[in-house]
């Protein structure tokens, strides 16, 4: 009898982790390395949100909570949603998870039946593919082409349905491009969803508040009102309000689906911790001025990436709209050695090679299953990008 259960051979472990923890030991072994690979702000969590917790740690709260959260953070998350994007949940349709990626779990697992397909345009984040086949579905790749912004065209989501589509999964903004959708976009794929009723929505709104250049985010519920029967609206607390570690996910949706992912988190872990939740709780009904500071931040180190990347032979970078990523095509240095004598036909190779030679930690884009490109995070500190940006140079330029 085989120890390890079979559905584990449907996944694989997360290729940005791996590059990570690669970057990490070299570093812990002397090795001078920039780590472009994480997607986490380097901005330390605000002082209010600490403070926050460090009451709730002195007030004794710290036994178990309700499974969907604290009554007081789903009032907050539904009180928040309505003044982000005009969404209109009750309390009853909030759930509280351990991160983000536990209620993209829940939602699938909770629905999804053996031979079920999720929709999933690409590039797309490295976890929606394992999630959707762990849940024994069928995850359907759309690929979304640079030259469309790296964007889900309506065409292309009419194409890619069938009697077995369940789900779509949308992020906005993406990770690993940065392109997010606007009103107007969101308005031909919701035109697309009206006309299939059995087709539910995730919609990955993680990144929403880190956009530039004026971007007005916008989110499915938001644009068509009419699909908030059969759309989870995902959100939380790591990206915007720099709390990765906190493990603070929430979502709205129909009190049906969300009945079902509470009771499959009661199984599991149960409710988050209740000090992440008092952190939680502050964060998103407290001051919201710091994330404008982190945008100007962020918007300011983007243009800085791109400018850098576009001048490295080879590399093509375009300009994302929001998150904290930039997904250049690398499709010049295909077929070529590097310096150091490696021969650079795939972008896993590319990838590979660069933080061998010179010390920059990437992650290859087949792992957000689009071949080459790469992708860097630029939510790190100036100076290291800039060095990071020079290497990337040097090395595209000794490419032979």
């Amino acid at each position: 009898m085989d120890l390890i259960a079979a559905r584990l051979d449907r996944i694989s472990p997360s290729q940005t982790i791996a590059i990570s923890t690669k970057a990490r030991e070299l570093k812990a072994a002397g090795k001078d390395i920039i780590s472009l690979s994480a997607g986490e702000p380097d901005f330390d969590t605000p002082a209010n949100i600490k403070q926050a917790a460090i009451r709730a740690i002195d007030d004794g709260q710290t036994k178990y909570t309700d499974v969907a959260g604290t009554p007081a953070l789903r009032r907050a998350v539904a009180e928040r949603f309505c003044l982000d994007s005009g969404l209109d949940y009750t309390s009853d349709e909030i759930i509280v998870s351990n991160g983000g990626k536990q209620v993209i779990y829940n939602a699938m697992v909770a629905t999804i039946n053996p031979g079920d397909e999720a929709i999933i345009p690409a590039p797309c984040w490295v976890s929606y593919p394992d999630i959707v086949a762990l849940a024994e579905g069928t995850p359907v790749v759309v690929p979304c082409m640079a030259e469309h912004g790296f964007k889900l065209r309506p065409a292309d989501l009419e194409a890619a349905i069938t009697p077995r589509t369940k789900w779509l999964l949308l992020n906005s903004p993406n990770n690993p491009t940065g392109a997010a959708y606007d009103a107007q976009e969101l308005r031909g794929l919701c035109d697309v969803l009206l006309r299939h009723p059995d087709i539910w929505i995730l919609t990955d709104d993680i990144y929403d508040k880190l956009v530039y250049d004026g971007f007005t985010p916008a989110t499915i519920v938001q644009v068509e009102p009419r699909l908030r029967a059969r759309t989870v609206t995902m959100n939380g607390v790591s990206k915007a309000y720099a709390m990765t570690g906190w493990r603070i996910g929430f979502a709205g949706a129909p009190v049906e689906l969300i009945r079902a992912m509470n009771k499959l988190q009661g199984q599991s872990t149960s409710g988050p911790s209740s000090i992440s939740q008092a952190a939680a709780l502050e964060a998103v009904s407290g001051p919201q001025g710091f994330i404008a500071e982190m945008v100007a931040t962020y918007q300011k180190r983007r243009d800085l990436v791109v400018s850098m990347l576009n001048q490295a032979s080879g590399l093509q970078c375009a300009t994302p709209e929001g998150a904290f990523y930039v997904f250049p095509s690398l499709r010049g240095c295909l077929g070529r050695t590097s310096a150091g004598g490696a021969r650079i036909d795939s972008d896993k190779d590319f990838v590979t090679a660069l933080l061998d030679e010179e010390g920059v930690a990437a992650v290859h884009g087949s792992a957000f299953m689009f071949a080459g490109h790469f992708r860097i995070s630029y939510a790190t500190d100036t100076q290291s990008l800039t060095e990071a940006c020079t290497r990337i140079q040097r090395f595209c330029g000794g490419l032979r």
